[in-house]
């Protein structure tokens, strides 16, 4: 019988109930990631646990129960439902499961029940197209670190990053044209933030800024995400025929100071103080609708967009299970396979 090739997809995460003891667990396990917040061992520690953890949990806790459904929680349902599609598309020599970074079910659970399962290959393709340390870093590293201790150790590959892959692009083209976009006085297209120093540390001279980042990807920021975002936003600008003043690259859910700008928030303020009715926006950086997309945009910037004149904020809908979606990723997961 063929060995097979064992394929882990990960994604971030989310409590396991919106009770504020589970989302206390979650926010305590995600951001004590020192890729997450990259500060010396004890400042985080003590900026973690004794403050952002005791103050957040309660109010996110709130959050989180708006986002649940019947069904649980978005982020675990449609990265199931892209599993099981998964599955069918690639056939019985793939074993395909998938695992969070944080929370349940657990990467390093996963992985550590793959060491007596024989597998010729084992493909770990983080679900985040752009690359950046605290994400996909996090997943490679911990698969790793898993792996490391392992007697075998078979073909290992992992997926760093692909908001290049013309399947990703088509996948959100389509979700796009679902919509008229003659009815929306401008698109906005919202990366998931990040610090500054995290995007600095990608190169060996310089900063960020000095690498023309606006523009897209050039042969000294293949890994910077702000670069990353931008030509993800300009590709699919390109596809749904958009001009420059047509739309705005922004980031959201910043944590604090010097975080990459411009800040969504404040642009979808900017954008009602103008006029403007109707906002349409895409999140590129989510694959599966969750917290981020489907609360921090859907409700809470169409607060901000209607108390600043505006009239409606439409979120269009993540890849979730798509089949084009699952398409690509049968593509990336062939390409690399021996």
């Amino acid at each position: 019988m063929k060995a097979k090739t064992g394929v882990l997809l990960v994604n971030l995460g989310t409590p396991d109930s919106p009770n504020t003891k589970d989302v206390r667990s979650y926010l305590f396990q995600f951001l004590n990631d020192k890729r997450v917040i990259d500060l010396p061992w004890l400042f985080r520690k003590i900026l973690v646990n004794g403050i952002i953890v005791p103050f957040r949990a309660p109010k996110s806790a709130k959050v989180y129960k708006e986002l649940w459904s019947e069904k649980g929680s978005p982020i675990i349902y449609h990265t199931h439902n892209l599993c099981e599609k998964l599955k069918k598309s690639l056939g019985s020599d793939y074993f395909v499961e998938y695992a969070m970074r944080y929370k349940n079910p657990s990467l390093k659970k996963i992985l550590s029940s793959w060491e007596g399962k024989n597998f010729k290959q084992i493909i770990i393709l983080p679900l985040f197209p752009q690359y950046a340390s605290a994400t996909n870093g996090s997943v490679i590293e911990q698969a790793m670190d898993v792996i490391k201790k392992w007697w075998v150790i078979p073909e290992v590959t992992f997926v760093t990053q692909f908001f290049d892959h013309e399947l990703y692009l088509k996948a959100f083209e389509e979700r796009g044209k679902k919509y008229d976009f003659k009815q929306y006085d401008h698109v906005i297209f919202s990366f998931h933030g990040l610090p500054e120093r995290h995007v600095d540390k990608v190169y060996d001279k310089g900063l960020c800024r000095d690498n023309d980042c606006e523009h897209g990807i050039n042969e000294a920021n293949v890994f910077c995400y702000k670069a990353s975002c931008y030509e993800t936003a300009l590709q699919l600008a390109k596809r749904f025929n958009l001009k420059k003043e047509d739309f705005t690259v922004a980031f959201q859910s910043r944590l604090g100071k010097g975080w990459i700008e411009p800040f969504s928030d404040e642009i979808i303020e900017e954008r009602a103080k103008k006029g403007d009715k109707k906002l349409l926006v895409f999140s590129p950086a989510f694959v599966a609708d969750c917290l981020e997309t489907t609360i921090e945009i859907g409700d809470e910037y169409q607060e901000i967009f209607e108390e600043h004149g505006g009239e409606k904020v439409q979120l269009v809908e993540s890849l979730n299970d798509s089949d084009t979606w699952v398409k690509c990723l049968e593509k990336m997961i062939l390409k690399r396979s021996i």
